[in-house]
């Protein structure tokens, strides 16, 4: 953490990728997604992140759209609960 307030450098979406918010769980590595551009979206939990990092409901993630499938995502990335209030905090996410 740098000294300025405990602000964080935090991993920050490319021009493919955006913030969404998970509200639902559905199995299978599926989750529902509420995307920062309005759109509710279909992600995906890829093989690098199932076992090693857990996905919960209400959980700030980084995801990149499909580019044939646009209502269907990617999980890139997940913020953790301090990570997230800053993001909340800065305006990055509602």
């Amino acid at each position: 953490m740098s000294e300025e307030g405990g602000r964080k450098n935090l991993r920050m979406p490319d021009d493919d990728e955006m913030f969404a918010v998970v509200t639902d769980m559905l199995g299978g590595g599926r989750v529902r997604l509420q995307c920062n551009d309005g759109k509710e979206r279909m992600g995906r939990i890829p093989g690098r992140m199932r076992f090693r990092t857990w996905i919960n409901e209400d959980d700030v993630v980084l995801i990149e759209p499909w580019d044939w499938q646009d209502e269907k995502a990617d999980i890139e990335w997940r913020y953790d609960s301090q990570d997230a209030a800053q993001l909340r905090r800065e305006g990055h996410i509602d």
